[in-house]
């Protein structure tokens, strides 16, 4: 609740958290071996997916990797600003 607040009224955080934030984010990508330009790969092929069914901001998409202590999960936070009814074909 602390850290909502804090975004809403644009409290940074710590450059350092930041920092080791970005270093977890390099290594999960390491560790599963996904270059860059397959997350980017990966990245445009889930927006056009995600784009036949909802409205969406896809300059405000993120997907990350997130690492557990035996698994890596695609992390994806896509801002949607309408539902689309059937889809778009």
């Amino acid at each position: 609740m602390l850290n909502a607040l804090m975004k809403i009224f644009g409290k940074k955080e710590p450059s350092g958290k930041v920092a080791r934030d970005r270093l977890k984010v390099v290594l999960i990508h390491d560790r599963a071996s996904v270059s860059p330009e397959i997350m980017e790969h990966l990245k445009h092929d889930i927006l056009e997916v995600v784009a036949k069914y909802l409205d969406i901001r896809p300059q405000e998409m993120n997907i990350t990797l997130a690492d557990d202590e035996d698994s890596v999960a695609l992390v994806a936070n896509i801002p949607v600003t309408n539902m689309r009814h059937g889809g778009k074909h």
